[in-house]
């Protein structure tokens, strides 16, 4: 009898060690996931730099780059690229443009997420700033641009999965911050 409660002790004791392990880890998947994706490039993800490399074009290969804006229905914001495209060398370091518009009658704070296409690029395509990288508050009716400084980096060029290439999508949706905090309780921060 004694020998059996100490076994059913035991086995208590490793299933809550086991439940407990299992629900620390879902909370620590999201934000583990978000940095892997930073980090590698997975899942369009773009890797955030600090600088530039020196431009060195291989073949003077340039590559298009796309500009995609999209807003939540929930977020009273208009949202859109300044320029469609630009044309950047491997290397070669740009600013471009988005510009954004509260058309809601009170101050509005969102935040902007982002991916790559293809995403096998996006190891490739490096953030130096960006307006993502914060929240964005604008007062109503209030316009504001919105820079993103970027490079693509060379090596997309030598890439045996990547040197065909010729076009990259940077695309961006705003949310309402308390649209994605709402969301991030539902499905466990995945997004």
């Amino acid at each position: 009898m004694a020998t059996t409660r100490r076994r059913n002790g035991r086995t208590a004791v490793i299933l809550f060690t086991v439940v407990g392990a299992m629900v620390g880890l879902s909370f620590a998947s999201a934000p583990l996931y978000r940095i892997f994706c930073q980090v590698t490039g997975f899942d369009g993800t773009p890797r955030v730099a600090t600088t530039a490399p020196t431009p060195a074009p291989v073949g003077g290969r340039t590559v298009t780059v796309f500009f995609n804006a999209n807003v939540n229905s929930k977020l009273p914001w208009t949202f859109k690229p300044d320029q469609r495209r630009v044309r950047v060398r491997g290397g070669e370091e740009r600013l471009a443009f988005y510009t954004a518009r509260n058309t809601s009658g009170e101050m509005m704070t969102g935040t902007a997420t982002f991916n790559v296409t293809p995403y096998k690029a996006a190891r490739y395509f490096n953030k130096v700033d960006c307006f993502c990288f914060t929240e964005q508050s604008l007062d109503a009716g209030q316009e504001a641009e919105m820079p993103v400084q970027f490079f693509v980096d060379p090596e997309i060029f030598t890439d045996p999965e990547t040197r065909e290439i010729t076009n990259i999508t940077l695309s961006y949706t705003f949310f309402r911050v308390e649209e994605v905090a709402e969301k991030k309780s539902v499905d466990g921060g995945k997004s």
